[in-house]
């Protein structure tokens, strides 16, 4: 059984947004300590295509689910991940490995986002066989910038719980995502190995967050874009056209105290990697979560309030 840092340790978030919110259709928890339990699966897996034969090939992690505990107060959040033996996802691991790391920031209207995704242990498959080999490794880091136009939909309210929308809202969202993705995937039956690859789209996007009687949402919403993908592929670097699109789905209900519910995110980019080949590079995320809030010491309040005088957030 491994215990795995699945999220950021000890992040402050430098925003207002993040310390107050003025919308009448957003409430916010500034005097709660929110903890939260989750069940999770996240991965990052590749398909490699053959444009003239059609074949396909595909680079499928060995996954593990990760029990998590999460502890935050206003803009500081402590997230931890646990992979116990008994999930049945767990038990044929061998010596594959995850590593994950996610964190969100807000700055005003902008929502920031960063990822690493570092795996080892992958299912090779194609149409005649699979094949397990566990000395396949990739490592992913990059994230998002994204603009959110509209002042009264919370975003938030799907991601960190630790705020709630009351009253429906919708917002067009766009923005850019970037990745530098490192590659040790050898293909035995295509002979082909991927080194390096940098990705960088850019594009529109529209969420909405619809509030039934106050307690429960269902939200949905994606991201489009078009960029260029830089990569090193069998000793040659190229330079290809690159399509993404991002889908998330999440649904829930909250009260003052308790709330739970369920996130669903894929992201999909495509690209030609060398020669007559295309790869799609896709990331999924899959979370069950209950949470509980109650009220912080008076002693963290009045730290806290002095920070946001000093910085001139009140």
């Amino acid at each position: 059984m491994d215990l795995k840092f699945v999220s950021t340790i000890g992040i402050l978030l430098f925003s207002q947004l993040l310390l107050s919110q003025t919308s009448s259709k957003i409430l916010s928890f500034p005097d709660k300590i929110t903890t939260r339990v989750n069940l999770q699966t996240t991965s990052n897996s590749f398909i490699l295509r053959d444009k003239i034969t059609r074949n396909k090939t595909e680079f499928i992690p060995n996954d593990k689910s990760y029990l998590g505990l999460s502890v935050s107060f206003r803009a500081l959040e402590l997230d931890l991940g646990y992979a116990p033996n008994f999930l049945s996802e767990n038990k044929d691991n061998g010596d594959s490995k995850l590593i994950t790391l996610n964190a969100r920031m807000f700055f005003d209207h902008v929502m920031q986002t960063i990822d690493f995704y570092k795996q080892k242990g992958f299912f090779v498959r194609t149409q005649d066989i699979t094949l397990p080999v566990d000395d396949l490794k990739t490592l992913k880091i990059g994230g998002s910038t994204n603009y959110i136009f509209n002042s009264d939909f919370s975003f938030r309210a799907i991601g960190f719980q630790n705020e709630w929308q009351t009253e429906s809202a919708g917002s067009f969202i766009p923005g850019a995502s970037y990745y530098y993705t490192k590659f040790k995937l050898e293909d035995p039956l295509l002979d082909n190995q991927l080194e390096h690859s940098f990705k960088f789209a850019v594009g529109p996007g529209y969420y909405y967050n619809w509030v039934f009687n106050e307690n429960y949402i269902v939200s949905a919403g994606g991201i489009g874009g078009l960029g260029f993908n830089l990569s090193k592929s069998a000793g040659e670097t190229s330079l290809t056209g690159l399509a993404q699109l991002i889908f998330r789905l999440s649904g829930g209900y909250n009260s003052t105290s308790f709330f739970t519910g369920v996130t669903m995110n894929t992201q999909l980019l495509t690209h030609s990697s060398v020669e007559n080949l295309i790869l799609d590079d896709s990331i999924s995320f899959l979370e069950f979560y209950v949470g509980y809030r109650f009220d912080a010491p008076k002693k963290w309040i009045d730290k806290a309030n002095e920070i946001n005088r000093k910085f001139g957030w009140d």
